[in-house]
């Protein structure tokens, strides 16, 4: 029996080494229904000559195709002579019963769900250790404060702890749509040449899917529909989306202006031929723009969906480069993902030189919000705020040393606010009493 090559390179599951595998299997597995079935005239013994004398040599079976031009006909005829090489001469050649009934796609459709079965489980534990990554560094960092950005400019101060759970929660999704994709795409298909089992008995179908853990097609045309590819190819361009944001978000921070973050530099390691200073997030880069190979493929999955009539072929030289370069890809990026997320260097007191560096502004909201309580009106408080707001933005530009935010309310007669009421909204952690809630929301989170 074939493995789940679970500790395999993703790259071998594409593999012509690998799909023959799969391939021997899937005929083995119908000689040995059809000599539990009883109709055919092959006998459990000849079955099990079949299963122990199968086997391929991928050299021989390219040299075989190169004539035939048909690589499932090559590979029966390459299949089909260590069958009976131990057969003399006059006998029966057990190999007559390999491929009974059965069409070419019958082998390759069934044999590429399991495929993309064994390449999903290689995802799914890839985004996992990720997901289990970002909840820990997001309780090591709950306390960490920074300021939070909208439109890239400062908000309202949070802290970074918040960035990697609201990370940990989105890798939670996509290990739920993983795995969803993964069930609707484990299917097999052994049907005939329209899919109406006309020179075979559909127990031989559910045979090998059951053996091979998949669910057989309830009505297949020949083809196994290919939404199920496409729902797969959509979920593989929503994780490497989510790859992405979070390598956007490590460059944005790894910025010399910004540098609260930076993705590990290591020894010996060079950034740059011309200039020798620079460490360039480079690994981050990477993933944002393989992402962008992973979500165009998904359209090459969705133009699959429409094949004329029962079948034809146009799909499949399309997706055996499509789904090995976005399988492939997506591992590699959620490999250096993983990389980045564990050995991110974080930088708290850039944090807070960043968090004053608007001279107490980001305390808007909550200067807002108090001036209502004292009785005025919404649009007078924005007012007031507002106007001493503008004022430390022109200091700002112009380079000057005017006074901060907090200075400006005081000294403005329209601004009622006490000392006291100043204090406490000065104070960045009055943004966050209510964040314990989000931690504990976190706590609660099953990656498993």
């Amino acid at each position: 029996m074939i493995d789940r090559y679970t500790g395999k390179e993703m790259g071998h599951i594409f593999s012509l080494e690998n799909k023959y595998t799969i391939w021997q299997e899937i005929e083995v597995l119908a000689c040995e229904a059809q000599a539990e079935l009883g109709t055919i005239g092959i006998t459990r013994e000849e079955a099990a000559w079949i299963r122990a004398h199968a086997n391929f040599n991928r050299e021989e079976v390219d040299e075989i195709e190169a004539v035939t031009n048909h690589d499932v006909i090559a590979f029966l005829t390459n299949m089909g002579s260590y069958i009976d090489a131990d057969i003399s001469d006059g006998e029966p050649k057990p190999s007559r019963w390999v491929h009974y009934g059965m069409t070419s796609t019958d082998l390759g459709d069934t044999a590429l769900c399991y495929q993309l079965t064994q390449a999903c489980d290689i995802l799914i534990r890839r985004v996992q250790s990720c997901a289990k990554i970002c909840k820990q560094r997001a309780f090591e960092e709950r306390d960490t404060l920074c300021v939070g950005r909208t439109h890239g400019i400062h908000a309202e101060p949070m802290t970074f702890g918040m960035k990697f759970g609201s990370w940990a929660w989105e890798l939670k999704r996509d290990l739920d749509r993983l795995r969803d994709a993964r069930k609707n795409v484990a299917y097999g298909a052994i049907s005939g040449a329209v899919g109406t089992y006309s020179s075979i008995d559909p127990f031989v179908e559910e045979y090998v899917c059951e053996k091979l853990g998949l669910a057989h097609d309830p009505l297949s045309t020949q083809v196994i529909s290919r939404d199920h590819h496409a729902y797969l190819a959509g979920v593989l361009a929503t994780v490497a989306a989510t790859c992405e944001r979070i390598a956007t978000e490590m460059r944005a921070l790894q910025k010399t202006d910004t540098l609260e973050a930076e993705e590990p530099f290591r020894k010996g390691q060079k950034g740059s031929s011309a200039m020798p200073h620079k460490r360039n997030p480079i690994t981050a880069e990477k993933i944002c723009g393989l992402s962008r190979v992973v979500k165009a493929n998904a359209q090459v999955a969705f133009d699959n969906v429409a094949l004329w009539h029962e079948r034809d072929i146009s799909h499949s030289s399309a997706e055996r480069v499509a789904q090995a370069d976005s399988f492939i890809a997506l591992d590699h990026m959620l490999t250096k993902l993983e990389f980045l997320l564990e050995g991110m260097v974080l930088y708290p007191e850039q944090m807070k030189a960043n968090l004053n560096k608007t001279r107490g502004m980001l305390f808007s909201s909550k200067a807002l919000l108090a001036l209502v309580n004292t009785g005025i009106t919404r649009e007078e408080a924005y007012k007031v705020v507002q106007s001493n707001a503008m004022q430390v933005w022109s200091d700002i530009q112009q380079g000057t040393d005017g006074p901060a935010f907090r200075e400006r309310l005081e000294a403005d007669p329209a601004c009622t606010l006490t000392k006291e009421q100043l204090d406490t909204i000065f104070d960045p952690w009055s943004f966050l009493t209510r964040s314990k809630v989000l931690f504990e929301r976190l706590e609660r989170l099953d990656l498993d």
